[in-house]
Order: C-alpha cells, then structure tokens, then sequence
C-alpha cells in the first residue's frame, strides 16, 4: 500500500471506527473542522514530510491514535451525559516559547497532589476513564512507558532532549491532536503547509473545545485543579481565555535565539524518527517564524484586553535555573496558594531524582543557518517589554 493510500482519510476514519467499533466523532456545534485540518495533515505527510518506511507507520500510529482516541472519549461521553455537567474550574497553564523550562516547572509544580496534571498514559489511552484506585498501576501506563522507550530505541537520545514518561504530565498539544489543530504534528514531522496554515488561517476554537471534553472526561474519574502546559497556548491566548475565562497563566521568558535553536535541534531529532531528510536550518527557520509570531501575538493579547493582567504570573527562565524554590514560592504567593512543606519537599526530592544537563552542547546557534543581529532586532521589542536578558549564544 502506498503512503497516499496509507494516509487516505476516508481509509483512516473507516479504520478507527471499525477498530473502535463507534462512528460519532463528536461534530456537534463548536466541533467542527478537524476533518479539514486531518486532510490538510495527511496531505503533508504525504507530499511534504519525506517519510521513511518507519516513518510512515509512526505517522500512521499517531493518525490513528488520535482518531480512536476522539471516537473513544466521545463514546463515553454519550453513554455518561453526566460528565458534561462538572465544570472545568480555574486551570492553571504555564505557557512560554518551548525550551524555555515549561517542562520542569509543570513536572515540579505536579508533585502538589492538589493539583491534577494530565498524565503521559492516560492522554494517549483515555478509556475506560482512569480511577484513583488503579491510577499508578493501571496496565495502560507499562504500554505507554514501553512506546516511548521505543523511541529512544529508535532515535538514541531522544529522552536525553525532552524527558517523558507514561507517569509524568503530559503537553495539550497531544490532546488537540484529536481535533488535527495541533503543534504536535509540525513538529515532529515536515510539514510546511500544515504549520502555515495552523499558525495564520486555522481556527482554534474547536480544538480548545474539544480540549474542555477532554479534561471532563479525565475529571469524571480522578479530579482535581487542573495543571496544564504547553508552550502552542502562547499562540492562541484569546482562544484559551474565550474556552477558559477563569484560567490563570504563568510565563516563561527566555532570550529568544537560545530558544530558536534549541527547538530546533529538536525537532531536527525528533524528525529523524520519522524521516532520513532532515536538517537543522530548515527546523530553525520555522522555529525562527513561528517564535517571532507568536510573541508579537502574546503582546497583543495582552494589551487587548482579553484577559486580566492580575491573572497572568511572568518567570525569567534565568531566575527559575538560578533559584527554583525561590520562583516556585513567589509562583505559590501569587496563586494565593500555601506551599506545604511536604509538597516542598516532594518537588525538591524530584529535581534530585531529576537535574537535567543543561543542554550539554546538542545545539548551537551556527547550526542555525539564521542572523543572529536580525533576530535579534525582530524579538527586541518582547526582550525590552518583559526585562528578558540576552544570553551568549550556544
């Protein structure tokens, strides 16, 4: 079978509801368009992403995966109306350009066992609804542990580069990828069209939609104040608030050229599981457009008006490396929210287990391909505006 036979979406969609054995996708009011962002994400990976032969059944793993799990969470949602009645209350969302140590503060905050992060496993394999008794021995979170030790298998030091884990919090972006208005997908693969249209046309409304069915359907079973994270939130602030008004941010800030080139070197990795074609310069030149956007769009939002300043915390990277515990306490006051000692304690005994290597030299700006005095100039007016220091090229 040939890849456009592979990644035909009337094949895909016929696959996942026989496998699933339903055929609702949920294309009520304020649902729809992912058949239009799958189409346009299939014709990527076949047109554009230069698959290899393990790259296609990985694309075609991640396609379905999200279409079953859309048919899935939908399904029980039907058969349990009761779960579209419970509120999403007041998420906390740590948002900020990628590589910027959005990772390690939503893992440090997530030892609060008062907060409820959505976890590796349970986001790739939401049914039957998780349940407190079997939260940590659940069978999904050895199936979800062992594709991702699979992908290190695959591409040695990918875990090196963005640790996971099937107990650990999972991004959004893997949950709107069942709305197929996701960062996730122009990412890991080449997919210059796709990435265009989600960041100038593609209307995010349905995928934060669908993101609210989501968390419901994980809170019917294990509940709690959700703590969610993705750096793709910094792009769609206005569509995060419309979705979620009572939502309260926290932002991370770092020198943008760093940022660029960090990200991607990873996406350069994380492409070559999918692809024998990759190079750095073309993951940093959509790196490079996809950053400036997304922080003049950040500025604007916020000077619209469209959410309340008080409801957003800012966190200099440089403070957050330098004195975690510090961040982590003005964080804390700021949320009005007291920070056991215990909880402390837990966050402090995670950092230990997990310090980080602080890059160990994976990217550098000349990989980059990009002017750096350029850019520079491009991100001057986001560095002025929140104090943001330079920082010497890797």
């Amino acid at each position: 079978m040939t890849p456009a036979e592979r990644f035909d979406p009337d094949r895909l969609i016929a696959t996942a509801c026989d496998e699933t054995g339903y055929d609702d996708f949920g294309d009520g009011p304020g649902l729809e368009g992912w058949r239009s962002g799958l189409q346009r994400l299939t014709d990527g990976l076949v047109n554009e992403a230069r698959l290899s032969d393990i790259g296609v059944e990985v694309a075609h793993l991640d396609v379905m995966r999200a279409l079953k799990n859309r048919l899935d969470v939908i399904a029980w949602r039907t058969a349990n109306p009761e779960i579209a009645t419970k509120p999403v209350t007041a998420p906390i969302v740590i948002v900020g350009q990628p590589r910027t140590g959005t990772t390690i503060l939503f893992d440090l905050l997530a030892q609060d066992p008062d907060l409820r992060a959505p976890l590796t496993w349970e986001v790739d394999a939401p049914c039957p609804v998780p349940r407190p008794e079997t939260y940590h021995t659940d069978p999904r979170i050895a199936q979800a542990q062992a594709s991702i030790e699979l992908s290190e298998q695959i591409i040695p030091g990918f875990m090196a580069f963005h640790p996971m884990g099937a107990l650990v919090g999972q991004e959004c972006v893997r949950i709107t990828a069942s709305a197929f208005t996701s960062m996730i997908f122009s990412t890991q693969y080449r997919l210059p069209s796709y990435y265009r249209w989600l960041l100038y046309d593609a209307d995010h409304t349905a995928a934060y939609r669908f993101h609210r069915i989501f968390l419901q359907h994980l809170q019917s079973g294990v509940p709690g104040q959700w703590l969610l994270k993705s750096p793709a939130h910094l792009w769609q602030l206005e569509a995060l608030f419309a979705e979620y008004p009572d939502a309260l941010i926290v932002q991370t800030h770092r020198d943008p050229l760093n940022v660029i080139s960090s990200i991607a070197a990873l996406a350069h990795h994380l492409r070559r599981m999918a692809s024998d074609e990759s190079s750095v310069a073309e993951c940093a030149a959509q790196s490079y457009e996809e950053i400036a956007v997304g922080l003049d769009r950040e500025m604007a939002a916020r000077d619209s008006g469209v959410f309340p300043k008080d409801r957003v915390i800012d966190v200099l990277f440089r403070d957050f490396i330098g004195d975690p515990w510090a961040t982590i306490g003005d964080i804390y006051r700021k949320l009005g929210r007291e920070l056991l000692p215990e909880t402390a304690q837990k966050m402090r005994d995670f950092l230990a287990a997990h310090p980080g290597d602080g890059g160990r030299g994976r990217y550098t700006w000349s990989d980059t391909g990009l002017d750096a005095d350029e850019v520079r100039e491009r991100v001057s007016a986001y560095q002025d505006r929140y104090g943001v220091p330079t920082e010497t090229l890797r």
